[in-house]
């Protein structure tokens, strides 16, 4: 049979176990390989067979010890500052799902389709974070870095961070991961590009919780598989230039993946047990498949992965010896208390509201005790413990732990933050002139990115105004800040109006995003209200700016006004959130942010019959929006002196009209909608 001889990449997608899609980039990848890097081929072709010599003659005398194979890992988060710089207990996570399924330890087990129960097996393969880098210092086993790159997540992630491949197993977790879920180096590739071995995974697809899932929990798993040189379970093919095997080709049946107990099948993407493909039950639930119902591998491929273990191809054979797991700390003697760290599932809760902490300390604790100022805890010697917070405010952190000998202590201060249970404004005004009243106010989230909003000496109508300097910060970075909680109970309407000044830096650039939304839950979820795309509801200037954007007066700025209607957002705890998405614009200023009933504030709407004029303030031009069952029939701008300085007619059929203002000067104004029912007045002020 052919064997498959390529750069593991697997993408798997999924809609859960029963409607299970998934594919996989591997063979297509070593195409590529053949092509852009003809110089490897006889090397990873000659490596190759010597593997596959070195298995068939491992598998027919393997070793009797029964000992756990230990593998030393690394987690490199190449991130840019997102999501995607997924937290310590995610990867946790991860390594114990992975620990479970190769232990045959996973609960699921049971459902192993009863003909393949006797030959389901413990591998006997477990994976540990390091505790020693490569230059022999304490760590967690865990690196960040910041880097465009991992909206890539190709091999070039490989050259930002790379411990020595003989030592450590190099996993990295970004973004995208070459436009899949994972992908691995088999040891034959590796042997002979030893600087991209390693793993790279999508970030949502490690272990369960976070960015993550459940069904998404076999993954890494299946591309730990492939780095020891197990195949996708219908095999593949080694010959340049040769078609790859798709999965569920029917022509599959000829090939297999030189695993003698897993049955020949053309390979499925979903879950179906009963499957036959290839004149016997086919083996849906291993998790070299592509069914997203894994449960298991078979004593075949662990004697395979073993061998792959007691090879040198690609130093395998040093990962798990005694003298690389004292050096990377990972026997079962080292235990090194460098560290207390911890995290909690998030920072700003409400009075009343629990969060969870969790104990990231390393290594080896044996004794910890919390102290949580403001809050009353489950356990306060637990690893994850639960505390409520009943009382509004600020509130320190502070963890002691020791592993018998030695004792560390961190405090936090100000670590968590608690908002009232119940809004205690109506609404607010935000004028941006005072740094601690805004502070007061408002939650600023913090990414650890270079920039975030700040203060600038421009304003609109005004000295100040909340300012991003997008211009230096570079390719999405997200900003966010969103108020205190507010009491909207009652009302039947509400408006958040606000002024912003934005420049495209350029006329291709992907556009920016600047966003309202608001929640209803204490933060646990948010609605997008209304969102503003760059290239054309955003920018405020026409042409593009391609130094830094300084807005030069009240021209260069936009108004506008967001109304929040429904019983289900207007509560006694409504939160409103702005939001920014810098995609390499310009700068961008945020100004007079006002927030409450529409009639409170002075604004251009009419709750009841849905008549909305911005913006307020407007220089050139004034939108007048209107409900279908009003009938406009005229609007009339008057000054204050009374005079009519703008009549327009009304066709019938039009919901809105826009007044051309070049010829109207600054001032304040009176806008009215006439109808049948009657005239409405809205007060508007005109900015030259």
């Amino acid at each position: 049979m052919k064997q498959l001889l390529i750069f593991g990449i697997c993408l798997i997608g999924f809609f859960g176990e029963l409607a299970a899609q998934l594919h996989c980039g591997t063979d297509e990848m070593h195409q590529q390989l053949f092509q852009q890097h003809p110089e490897y081929n006889a090397e990873i072709q000659l490596a190759s067979e010597q593997l596959k010599a070195f298995t068939e003659q491992f598998i027919q005398s393997p070793p009797k010890s029964g000992a756990t194979y230990i593998i030393p890992v690394v987690f490199h988060i190449i991130h840019n500052y997102g999501v995607e710089n997924i937290s310590d207990a995610q990867i946790h996570d991860a390594i114990k799902q992975v620990n479970l399924q190769y232990r045959k330890l996973n609960a699921d087990t049971s459902e192993i389709v009863s003909a393949f129960q006797s030959i389901a097996a413990d591998a006997q393969i477990e994976i540990r974070l390091a505790q020693l880098d490569p230059d022999g210092n304490c760590t967690s086993g865990i690196t960040r870095t910041p880097s465009l790159l991992t909206y890539t997540g190709d091999h070039s992630v490989k050259s930002l961070v790379h411990w020595p491949p003989d030592k450590y197993l190099n996993i990295y977790v970004c973004i995208d991961a070459a436009g899949l879920a994972g992908h691995s180096l088999l040891p034959a590739d590796a042997e002979v590009v030893p600087n991209w071995d390693g793993i790279v995974m999508q970030h949502s697809y490690v272990g369960t919780i976070g960015t993550s899932e459940f069904f998404r929990r076999t993954v890494l798993s299946h591309e730990i598989g492939h780095y020891l040189n197990l195949q996708h379970i219908w095999g593949g093919n080694n010959v340049p230039g040769y078609p790859y095997l798709p999965v569920g080709d029917a022509g599959n049946c000829a090939y297999d993946d030189d695993v003698l107990d897993t049955p020949n099948t053309i390979g499925w993407s979903t879950c179906n047990l009963n499957a036959q493909s290839c004149s016997s039950l086919d083996n849906v639930q291993n998790y070299m498949d592509y069914a997203y119902c894994a449960r298991m591998f078979t004593e075949g491929q662990k004697l395979r992965m073993h061998a792959a273990l007691n090879s040198p191809i690609a130093n395998r054979d040093n990962l798990w010896s005694p003298a690389n797991l004292a050096a990377t700390g990972t026997n079962d003697l080292t235990n090194y208390l460098c560290a207390v760290k911890f995290e909690a599932a998030k920072q700003v809760i409400c009075a009343g509201d629990t969060v969870d902490f969790t104990d990231l300390s390393y290594h080896g604790v044996t004794n910890r005790l919390w102290n949580f100022e403001g809050g009353t805890a489950l356990d306060l010697t637990a690893e994850i413990t639960t505390v409520s917070y009943p009382t509004e405010g600020t509130y320190d952190v502070t963890l002691e732990v020791s592993n018998g000998i030695d004792t560390l202590e961190l405090t936090l201060t100000d670590y968590i933050t608690v908002l009232p249970a119940t809004g205690s404004l109506a609404g607010l005004n935000e004028d941006c002139e005072s740094e601690p009243t805004f502070q007061s106010k408002w939650i600023v989230n913090d990414f650890g990115q270079p920039f975030n909003w700040e203060f600038a000496p421009v304003g609109f109508a005004s000295n100040q105004s909340l300012f991003i300097n997008n211009y230096e910060a570079g390719e999405s970075k997200t900003y966010d800040f969103y108020s205190k909680p507010i009491d909207a109970s009652g009302l039947t309407t509400y408006a958040v109006a606000f002024d912003w000044a934005f420049a495209q830096r350029d006329s291709v650039s992907t556009p920016d995003v600047f966003r309202v939304l608001i929640s209803n839950n204490c933060g646990e979820t948010w609605v997008t209200k209304k969102s503003y795309n760059g290239i054309s509801t955003l920018k405020s200037v026409t042409s593009p700016v391609y130094s830094p954007f300084i807005p030069l007066d009240e021209t260069e700025w936009n108004s506008d006004t967001v109304i929040i209607n429904g019983a289900s957002n207007l509560t006694d705890h409504l939160l409103v959130k702005f939001y920014f998405i810098g995609k390499g614009g310009n700068n961008f200023y945020l100004d007079n942010i006002r927030i409450g009933h529409p009639a409170a504030l002075g604004l251009g709407i009419d709750p009841e019959t849905g008549i909305h004029v911005f913006p307020n303030p407007s220089n050139n031009e004034l939108n007048v929006q209107w409900n279908q069952g009003i009938d406009a029939q005229e609007i009339c701008l008057i000054n204050t002196s009374g005079q009519v300085v703008k009549s327009i007619r009304i066709h019938a059929s039009e919901t809105a009209h826009t007044i051309d203002l070049t010829d109207v000067s600054s001032g304040y104004y009176i806008v009215v909608v006439k109808s049948e029912l009657g005239e409405k007045r809205i007060p508007q002020t005109v900015v030259k």
